[in-house]
């Protein structure tokens, strides 16, 4: 048997402060969602003057980067390379950048989308929250 690690709320606390404190030092205006290692929506967080659709797009992205292991990114260059028929995979709907999964010991303890600003600054803020962990 397996020993899995997985986020805890202060873990969570301490992504979505790092994040949140990364957004308003640039004047962003985000919405940032956090999810478990199955996607499951475990905090979320519009920051004022976000677009409301924000608060859909970001756990879209955190859910894609949880259930996928890797950056939401990687899936918007498929598509983007010409692999339309990608977009009927099931369950897969944040296939924007801007969701970043949170990795330790080569296993994923979820992820956290972001959502509002250009995709390179949404994955911007994705790391920072993740990098308080200090994985």
């Amino acid at each position: 048997m397996k020993t899995k690690h997985e986020l805890e709320l202060a873990d969570v606390k301490a992504i979505a402060a790092a994040a949140e404190a990364e957004a308003l030092k640039n004047n962003w205006a985000v919405t940032i969602a956090i999810v478990d290692d199955g996607g499951h929506l475990l905090w979320l967080q519009r920051l004022d003057g976000a677009a409301a659709v924000s608060s859909h797009i970001a756990p879209s992205k955190a859910r894609t980067a949880a259930m996928g292991r890797r950056e939401s990114k990687v899936y918007e260059d498929i598509v983007n390379g010409g692999r339309t028929a990608f977009l009927s995979a099931p369950g897969i709907d944040g296939l924007l950048e801007g969701g970043v999964p949170i990795l330790k010991d080569g296993q994923c303890l979820g992820a956290v989308g972001v959502s509002g600003v250009k995709s390179t600054e949404d994955a911007q803020i994705a790391r920072a929250g993740i990098a308080a962990l200090g994985l």
